[in-house]
């Protein structure tokens, strides 16, 4: 075959260290095109992205010569460093050091992008502890509770 070609679709959820409400209205409505410009620029595609004060759920299109864990490297620590050159009142802003990655299927696609975007109603009666580990049980992943949210 002469070419490569895929469809590489990724539900990606991380927190704050110690899940700490850092991602108020002010530093969201900037970190969220900041995130994208960072999938943009390592030739990813930011499909949708939401969550809550304390973490955020990203639906990526990502291509087959590069890491996820090289993305998410770039994406924390880039933008851990750019909140705090723009927001200097937020010193202690920090991402919590592991991450959720989980494959979509072209059908599902929709069902997540709505999943991402409608984070305040689903945690209105799940916590982001119980959203996780769902997340974990639905995509059969073994766990052990005691180090998830360290």
């Amino acid at each position: 075959m002469g070419g490569t070609y895929s469809n590489i679709r990724l539900h990606v959820v991380f927190s704050t260290k110690n899940r700490e409400p850092w991602i108020q209205p002010q530093l969201q409505e900037r970190l969220y095109p900041f995130l994208g410009g960072i999938v943009r620029e390592q030739s990813g595609k930011l499909m949708e992205i939401g969550g809550m004060p304390d973490h955020l759920h990203l639906l990526i299109g990502w291509r087959t010569d590069e890491s996820i864990s090289t993305l998410l490297r770039n994406l924390k620590s880039r933008s851990s460093a750019w909140v705090h050159e723009t927001f200097p009142d937020m010193p202690y802003f920090r991402w919590q050091e592991g991450y959720g990655v989980f494959s979509v299927s072209h059908s599902q696609m929709s069902k997540v992008s709505k999943y991402i975007q409608n984070q305040a109603e689903h945690h209105a009666v799940k916590t982001f502890k119980e959203e996780f580990i769902a997340l974990l049980k639905a995509h059969n992943i073994e766990y052990d509770e005691r180090y998830i949210f360290e």
